[in-house]
């Protein structure tokens, strides 16, 4: 490979042969690829590599893709994640986002669709962050956010202060939530401007998201998440709501 690639992926693909001919229609398209073959050899490659994308196939002998990818999260909150099934049941789909996949794609799929899915993705995650981010503190209730850290902070200074690491996307999700508080934030924002896309699978992701926060947030009676049927959500503070 030249210098020139477009970015390193790391394929776990226990097919051989689809795993191969996946492999050289990527490095068609200048991404260099390493692929290995289950579960564990994918954990081996990942530790001893660096890479821009995992791509997981999730059926695999000795370690599945979804062990794999709670093993790389561990690791890493930011590296994207796609995983490729067979499964379409929509409780492995959520199960894939929860663990925090950024794209779910079934088999079988159009090679040229899953080219499309890489290069938006890596276009989110490998561009510089924008100079334009006017707020980087909020306060939220009894809450502190520190955006840049990704910091949340309960009662700040307070006897019960507890403080909670977010991840990018919770972080991305939270301040959306904090510009528009007691006003709607509608799901086609959210997911444009966060999952690059709006559809079924990136909307799901969202809402495991949003359950996420409503955890994080919960010591706070005043404040809520509440669901804006057909539209999206609110981040009610309830004293200063209308």
């Amino acid at each position: 490979m030249t210098s020139t690639t477009s970015g390193k992926i790391l394929l776990v693909e226990d097919d051989q042969n689809f795993g191969d001919v996946l492999r050289s229609y990527l490095e068609m398209n200048d991404y260099e690829v390493t692929l290995a073959v289950d579960g564990i050899k994918g954990l081996e490659s990942y530790h001893g590599g660096t890479f821009d994308l995992c791509i997981l196939d999730v059926m695999m002998p000795r370690k599945d893709g979804f062990t794999v990818a709670r093993e790389i999260r561990e690791k890493d909150t930011e590296i994207p994640i796609i995983f490729l099934t067979a499964k379409t049941l929509k409780e492995d789909v959520l199960k894939g986002f929860e663990i925090g996949a950024d794209d779910y794609i079934t088999k079988p799929f159009n090679s040229e669709e899953l080219l499309f899915r890489i290069q938006a993705i890596l276009k989110r995650t490998m561009q510089k962050e924008e100079p334009k981010e006017e707020v980087r503190e909020f306060f939220i209730g009894r809450y502190h956010f520190h955006y840049p850290l990704r910091i949340l902070t309960f009662d700040k200074g307070g006897p019960d202060e507890q403080k909670h690491k977010l991840s990018p996307k919770e972080a991305q999700l939270l301040r959306m939530f904090a510009i528009k508080i007691n006003d709607v934030l509608t799901r086609a924002e959210a997911l444009t401007k966060i999952w690059g896309e709006d559809n079924y699978f990136t909307a799901r992701s969202m809402d495991v998201f949003v359950t996420k926060l409503r955890k994080y947030l919960k010591a706070d009676d005043n404040l809520e998440i509440v669901n804006i049927h057909g539209n999206g959500f609110q981040l009610l503070e309830k004293d200063k709501a209308i």
